[in-house]
């Protein structure tokens, strides 16, 4: 039996290990890998909880908001207005939700003072 097939989070795991080894594969900086990732959610009409996991990793590669608008921008000609007008309301989604999480944590935290 597999590691992965042992495991209490194989599909988890299966993403994880796919995704180092791309990582390890690409000659291209942290900051491009970010840009072309969400180009990539975008195309493939991914679902908010892929663009909380990249954009969490976008922001501790240093991008920002104008890099992300400017993603959006310059892939909009390629995948249309409709594509990039879901991404923005996913990408919106996935922020309110990092959001609630990120208050969640500070009340358990405050509350166990």
């Amino acid at each position: 039996m597999s590691e992965l097939a042992s495991s209490e989070t194989p599909v988890i795991d299966l993403m994880a290990s796919m995704t180092a080894d791309s990582l390890e594969a690409t000659t291209l900086d942290a900051q491009s890998i970010a840009l072309v990732r969400l180009a990539a959610l975008v195309a493939s009409g991914a679902p908010a909880s892929s663009y909380a996991l990249n954009l969490a990793m976008a922001g501790e590669v240093g991008l920002d908001v104008d890099d992300v608008r400017g993603v959006l921008t310059a892939i909009a000609p390629i995948v249309g207005t409709s594509r990039v007008a879901a991404a923005t309301g996913r990408i919106v989604l996935a922020l309110e939700i990092a959001l609630e999480v990120a208050e969640a944590e500070m009340d358990a935290v405050d509350g166990g003072e």
